[in-house]
């Protein structure tokens, strides 16, 4: 059928009019393209050459070295040295079994570290090296080397790790290092990236812990050539970190091992300090642990018999442990009552061996009682009564406030884990705390130092230092940082009358030198050397009225968890206070026999910078100190400086 003519002229013009419009299109779409790989090539090209050389070359981070430890004499306390471990890359060993198998033919494998790695392996990129043995010695590493050939995939490299060389002696004092976990990420905010190298160690406790940001350093960087599957072809170039600072601390290592030592295998501690300056000379807990077992990886058995063994060796004692600090808390009773003028030295109360206060009788631990005593009488004899009579006088809420002008109930700076608060409690607190109100009876029990009383052994040795000197004197444990000497915190006058602190003092010297002081057994008779002290014994049970009347139990014949904690605290020379020394024996009886051997013979160590002549002793106790010093020196050998770890 023949169209019509119009219709076909229609019918074109419509088509040719599709036509330049999809041309159009067509052409718009080719420019726009063309515009873009202009823009893309030309004026983009930089960005996109940066973008393929990050993909081709990595940046990766390099640990730096950690700030090392020294004692106040420049003596190592935590050092690195090289530690060489064998590491295996799964795609290229293979048969990974296989491998491990003839491994462990040639060298010894701990089963436990080796189940790790190989669930490391598992979840790692088969090109990534995993540790499959740490700490091995060099013979291992040579072994290896020589049987590279049948061992694909594995290879020996070295690296640096944490070691104490003095063992046990700083564990509470330095803690220890371990490899970062989720938990420890979990803790910090932003955390750095050098803690997600894997195996990277951080501080866990103790000064580790606490001065981690110091001792860590800042990473190197290392610029690495991979393939398209990530795996290193080439080392292109490195820049080193900057080392963690090394830090010197307060405490002199002779003088710490060599309380270490008397403390034993009791459960005890003891902090010896400077009167002057406040520094830490010594800052010991017993029992003690080895912290390099940490750092190699301890075992589970190993870790269990530390958590449950019954004198808690894990625990910082020294800093951490807050006790009833009983009789020597009697000097704090008297001050605040001297400060109110609410006594004199010469006003006497009557001991008849109890006080009764609102119908309650309170035992003086004399049965019999001490008689009519003053002011030095009734702390060198440790009278009781004398103490009920001031503190109802003086009040609980005085007496708190006095606590802590002496540094009791005062968490102090120093970086040690978990330092404790303590407790001087007053009227408010008990309000607060349990939702009662004060009883006269409270105020009783805290006059020597037992009901709510809580202090540690620092803090007890903060006290007597500012009994000592009447300055504020503040703890310090770290002497130096790289070399820059810290600050001493000057201890200003804590604004008390002078006469009454000489009473004190003179009471106190009374207490170790005076034939009815209940020291004088622990006295030192070098006139240049001698202490001024106070005995304490803190009860940790209660003494039922029907045990008083058939006779109380001696400590001996109780259980150990039952029987009294024994404290002593001193400075010395009495004349020229130079240090102040506080000991807790715990669950060890009597102060005057526990306590007071222990702190006579480490403030005569720390006065004399080593074992101390026997003239110094009384001459009964000769005989015994001689061998007992032949005994510490054989139990204390030197540090053993390749670091492995004895002490």
């Amino acid at each position: 059928m023949r169209r019509n003519p119009r219709e076909l002229e229609k019918t074109h013009a419509v088509l040719t009019r599709r036509a330049m419009l999809l041309g159009g299109a067509q052409l718009a779409f080719v420019g726009a393209l063309g515009l873009r790989m202009r823009h893309l090539q030309l004026e983009q090209a930089d960005e996109f050459r940066l973008l393929a050389e990050e993909n081709r070359i990595n940046i990766r981070l390099i640990a730096p070295a950690r700030g090392e430890i020294f004692d106040r004499e420049g003596r190592v306390i935590a050092h690195n040295t090289p530690s060489y471990r064998i590491v295996m890359v799964r795609e290229d060993a293979g048969n990974v079994e296989e491998v491990i198998g003839r491994l462990s033919q040639l060298i010894e494998l701990d089963d436990e570290q080796l189940n790790r790695a190989i669930a490391e392996m598992e979840r790692s990129p088969p090109f990534l090296p995993v540790t499959v043995a740490e700490q091995v010695s060099w013979q291992d590493v040579s072994t290896v080397a020589v049987n590279a050939p049948a061992l694909p995939g594995v290879a020996p490299e070295v690296g640096l790790t944490r070691v104490y060389p003095r063992g046990s002696h700083f564990a509470h004092v330095v803690g220890y290092v371990g490899p970062v976990s989720d938990f420890d990420l979990s803790r910090i905010d932003n955390p750095d990236q050098l803690l997600r190298i894997p195996r990277f160690q951080i501080g866990k406790v103790g000064l580790e812990a606490k001065q981690e940001d110091m001792l860590r350093g800042k990473a190197g960087t290392k610029r690495v050539e991979v393939n398209a599957a990530g795996r290193v072809m080439r080392e292109l170039d490195r820049r080193e970190g900057e080392a963690g600072a090394d830090v010197q601390l307060t405490v002199d290592a002779e003088l710490q091992g060599y309380v270490q030592a008397r403390l034993g295998e009791q459960s005890a501690s003891a902090v010896v300090m400077d009167c002057e300056t406040g520094d830490l000379l010594a800052i010991a807990s017993s029992p003690s642990y080895d912290p390099n077992s940490f750092v190699r990886g301890i075992s589970v058995t190993e870790y269990n018999a530390l958590l449950e063994h019954s004198y808690r060796p894990l625990a910082s004692k020294s800093v951490q442990g807050i006790y009833p600090p009983g009789s020597t808390f009697k000097m704090i009773t008297a001050m605040a009552a001297l400060e109110e003028g609410l006594i004199g030295p010469d006003d006497t109360v009557y001991c008849p061996g109890h006080l009764e206060v609102s119908g309650r009788r309170f035992h003086c631990w004399k049965r019999a009682g001490h008689g009519w005593v003053d002011l030095q009488n009734s702390l060198k004899q440790s009278c009781d009564v004398y103490y009920y009579d001031l503190a109802l006088k003086v009040g609980q809420d005085k007496i708190a406030a006095m606590s802590q002008r002496f540094g009791l109930a005062v968490r102090h700076d120093v970086p040690m884990s978990a330092v404790a608060r303590g407790l001087a409690p007053d009227r408010a607190w008990k309000r607060r705390v349990h939702g009662e109100d004060w009883l006269v009876g409270d105020t009783v029990n805290a006059s020597i130092g037992q009901g709510f009383m809580l202090a540690s052994p620092l803090q007890l040795a903060v006290m007597t230092a500012r009994l000592a000197t009447g300055r504020s004197v503040a703890p310090r444990l770290i002497k130096s940082v790289n070399g820059v000497e810290q600050p001493i915190r000057d201890g200003e006058d804590m604004g008390l009358n002078e006469n009454n602190l000489r009473k004190m003092r003179r009471a106190m010297y009374a207490a170790s030198n005076d034939r009815r002081g209940t020291g004088y057994s622990s006295r030192v008779i070098d006139d240049t050397m001698r202490i001024a002290g106070k005995t304490g014994t803190s009860q940790v049970r209660n003494i039922t009225a029907a045990e008083r009347a058939s006779g109380v139990i001696r400590n001996e014949d109780l259980p150990w968890e039952r029987r009294d904690h024994a404290l002593f605290v001193n400075y010395a020379p009495a004349e020229n206070p130079k240090i102040a020394v506080s000991v807790v024996v715990e669950h060890g009886g009597g102060g005057s026999t526990a306590a007071a051997p222990i702190a006579r013979d480490i403030t005569l160590q720390a006065l004399f910078g080593g074992p101390p002549p026997l003239a110094a002793y009384p001459s009964k106790d000769r005989n015994r100190i001689r061998a007992q010093q032949e005994r510490l020196r054989d139990a204390r050998p030197l540090a053993d400086t390749e670091g492995s770890g004895r002490a």
